[in-house]
């Protein structure tokens, strides 16, 4: 028998400490739908818990996660369905990890944390959630990657390559998953105005707050979108990056 759409929609976000994934809360909670938060600082996220509570009169969870220990999550999909008593509507992954470059050319352990956390912590994650929805045949999971993956670039080819590795799963998943009613998107944000960013010479015109990324994530999210660049200006971005002819490329400083 197929689950029933339960009458309040639910939602789990991991990483949920980050500021993007926050704005992102807000703005589910906000739309009416029950919350999971999932991260290593519980405490911290007992405290947005709170927050969303008693500011939109939702239920909100707090669940322990941590991206690099994959056998913890062999739990997860249990762990959600508890709190929600079914399984949730969706799953949005916000957690990721940027090194400093020369250090992670320097140090492998430190590339392999980047490829760890940005791609295998989260295909971990959406893997076991893809596998319950695919039946069931409704819902939704998102993933932040970044425009870094669109073009290997030498201030941050570690990262780039990892969430490049991000969107060509999560292009796979949505292959897989379109017959069955499951909507995947992938989220690419821009320069957003975080702890991740900060310290960074970014042009004040193409910097975004956290709280506008959020709301164009679940936006588009909720529209059922494949790839949503965010701000949108930044399809139009890194199309010209992209299409730059290598010989021009190389001598960038990008």
């Amino acid at each position: 028998m197929t689950e029933q759409h339960p009458s309040m929609p639910s939602v789990v976000i991991f990483g949920a400490a980050s500021e993007i994934a926050r704005a992102m809360a807000d703005e589910f909670a906000r739309k009416g739908y029950a919350l999971a938060l999932a991260g290593r600082n519980t405490e911290e996220l007992g405290v947005i818990a709170g927050d969303l509570r008693i500011r939109h009169q939702r239920p909100c969870h707090v669940l322990p996660f941590d991206a690099e220990d994959l056998d913890s999550h062999a739990g997860l999909v249990d762990s959600c369905t508890a709190v929600f008593g079914a399984l949730p509507d969706g799953v949005v992954v916000c957690f990721g990890f940027l090194p400093d470059q020369a250090a992670a050319q320097r140090d492998f352990a430190l590339a392999k944390k980047c490829l760890d956390v940005n791609y295998t912590g989260a295909m971990s994650v959406l893997e076991r959630f893809a596998g319950e929805m695919e039946p069931r045949r409704w819902g939704f999971l998102a993933a932040v990657s970044s425009v870094a993956g669109d073009r290997g670039r030498k201030s941050n080819y570690h990262y780039g390559a990892a969430k490049a590795a991000l969107a060509t799963y999560l292009e796979g998943l949505r292959h897989r998953l379109h017959a069955s009613g499951v909507r995947v998107t992938t989220l690419k944000p821009g320069f957003v105005d975080t702890r991740m960013t900060f310290g960074m010479k970014v042009p004040g015109p193409l910097l975004t707050s956290a709280e506008k990324a959020g709301r164009l994530c679940v936006r588009a999210i909720l529209r059922g979108r494949g790839t949503a660049y965010v701000p949108e200006y930044w399809r139009l971005i890194l199309l010209l990056i992209r299409h730059l002819p290598e010989f021009i490329f190389k001598k960038t400083n990008l």
